[in-house]
């Protein structure tokens, strides 16, 4: 249960990735939130329910990375 004020959004939030980092491990590219998400530096999550949620970077960003 989240202790924070304003209170995390829960996992099956859109917003869901606004929730607080309660354990990061930068070495393997991982964090996880209050809401239970591991979230990923690609920017894909899996829910707390087993749920994943593919990575979803703008395409913009990448190719503009890559130049």
């Amino acid at each position: 249960m989240c202790q924070h004020k304003p209170t995390c959004p829960s996992a099956e939030a859109t917003d869901r990735e606004a929730a607080a980092v309660v354990a990061t491990h930068p070495g393997q590219g991982w964090s996880r939130l209050c809401n239970g998400v591991l979230l990923f530096d690609d920017t894909g999550e899996i829910l707390p329910n087993g749920k994943i949620i593919a990575p979803h970077r703008l395409a913009s960003a990448l190719t503009s990375a890559a130049a």
